[in-house]
């Protein structure tokens, strides 16, 4: 990649050298999933909220411009502040009718600027801001038995990302990018850059279901590649590459889901941890069980994304017990598990954690939900979960209920044994606080095995995928 592109200007320009950690090699059908769902973002966000009308930077990649791209863009232009469109000369973009909008400038790039190797977005409003940064594999980059012989192979070094820093750092490097081009617009979109900035938000924009839009682009744009590939290809062919495709788009998936579920512990600022604590509890309770290894890795998943339900809750659902909900919002506290399911139900591969989450909160006496499942016959794994759960929640503080030493919590536990808890997992609990309590162990507070998506770690497709449920 060359040592001028924007991805690497962010990367000198980040503190350490950190990228987001979705910072990996993207299918090109993958990237216009991830273009299109924050594209639509805009269109919702500006719709619902005047006031988040935003700068929108977008670099085509080699400037091809298809008609669809610029009809899509007529609509955006008309629901942002300004959009700046760099692209070659061979896009078209000058006459079509977007690029006749008074809030649309046009950058005609030169051949041999690297900037026509990338294909960036980049978003910046007073309540937001989102960017997908790219930058195409040169040929060199291509290992020799895997060069790109379709526009659906195609490779790209890139990230996508919510984070204001990390915008808000590529914003400024790709403006100032376009110097050469027109000094007099650089200025002004350093101008309006600072105006977003700086401009006070009224209302809080809800990102989670922009990050639930890109599960849903990824799962479509999956479909089209083996579709594509199968009519390009034989059938001996397509088997290989269908594989590499769902590997990488799975990893994607995968990654927009623990996103998703490490916002929702951001929001709660009472048990920011939660879901960390509940993964490590669970495995140690599951490797007590002496479940196998496989199981251990669904329960470990199933752990990290038990909140994932609560993606789209008021905030009250995190700053009051249950008892102080109102009955809206208790609503939604009670159906946690089934609208977590509902949202996993995306990802097919991600089943078995799916029914994982989906019985969490099953009681042992069969007056749980949603299914009204008895004793054995719920999921061990199920009864796992919904025992680190509970007992995780009561260490720690929500609303004016102080958070409470682990005994205590224990006996809280102990007081449902039977009704809402599995008698012999309660047991396995004691010993575990029990050997805490004197020093005998440490209570865990993250998993054994995390995927470096939670870490903020870059990640492979591999490594990110290697912790799904199959």
């Amino acid at each position: 990649m060359d040592s001028e592109s924007t991805l690497n200007q962010l990367k000198a320009a980040l503190p350490a050298g950190q990228l987001p950690s979705s910072y990996r090699v993207y299918f090109k059908n993958t990237l216009i999933a991830l273009c299109h769902a924050l594209e639509d973002h805009i269109l919702k966000s500006t719709a619902e909220h005047a006031d988040q009308q935003p700068l929108v930077l977008v670099t085509f990649q080699e400037g091809k411009w298809y008609l669809q791209e610029a009809d899509r863009y007529l609509d955006i232009a008309q629901q942002s502040e300004h959009v700046a469109v760099s692209a070659c000369a061979d896009s078209g973009f000058e006459t079509h009718p977007t690029g006749q909008l008074p809030n649309v400038s046009l950058i005609e790039l030169d051949p041999d600027d690297s900037l026509v190797n990338e294909w960036n977005l980049i978003i910046v409003a007073p309540g937001y801001t989102a960017m997908v940064l790219c930058h195409e594999l040169s040929a060199e980059e291509y290992q020799a038995d895997n060069q790109p012989r379709s526009d659906v192979e195609r490779k790209f070094y890139g990230l996508w990302t919510f984070d204001r820093a990390a915008v808000e750092a590529a914003a400024t490097i790709l403006i100032e990018r376009l110097r050469p081009y027109n000094e007099a617009l650089v200025e002004r979109l350093h101008t309006m850059q600072k105006h977003m900035s700086a401009a006070p938000s009224t209302v809080p924009v809800d990102l989670t279901s922009v990050v639930s839009r890109i599960v849903n682009y990824l799962q479509d744009s999956q479909e089209h590649l083996i579709t594509a590939s199968r009519q390009a290809r034989e059938l001996w062919e397509l088997e290989g590459h269908a594989l590499r495709i769902n590997r990488n788009l799975t990893a994607n998936k995968l990654q927009a889901f623990l996103r998703m579920a490490q916002r929702v512990d951001e929001r709660d600022r009472d048990n920011p941890l939660a879901s960390l604590q509940v993964a490590a509890l669970a495995e140690t309770l599951g490797q007590i069980l002496d479940l196998p290894t496989l199981s251990l890795r669904r329960l470990r998943l199933a752990g990290l994304l038990f909140r994932i339900g609560l993606a789209e809750a008021p905030i009250d659902v995190f700053e009051r017990p249950a008892s102080q909900l109102r009955e809206s919002d208790l609503v939604t506290w009670n159906n946690r598990a089934y609208l977590g399911a509902q949202l996993l139900a995306a990802m097919a591969e991600l089943e078995p954690v799916r029914a994982i989450i989906n019985h969490q909160l099953e009681n042992w006496d069969g007056s749980g939900r949603p299914d009204g499942l008895r004793g054995e016959a719920i999921p061990l794994e199920s009864r796992v979960l919904r025992l680190s759960a509970h007992f995780q929640e009561l260490t720690q503080s929500r609303g004016n209920r102080p958070a409470l030493a682990l005994g205590d919590a224990l006996e809280k536990c102990q007081q449902h044994s039977g009704t809402r808890f599995d008698p012999t997992l309660l047991e396995h609990l004691t010993t575990v606080v029990r050997l805490t309590e004197i020093g005998m162990m440490q209570l865990p507070d993250r998993p054994s095995q995390l995927p470096k998506v939670w870490l903020e770690e870059s990640s492979s497709p591999k490594s990110a995928s290697s912790d799904l449920a199959s």
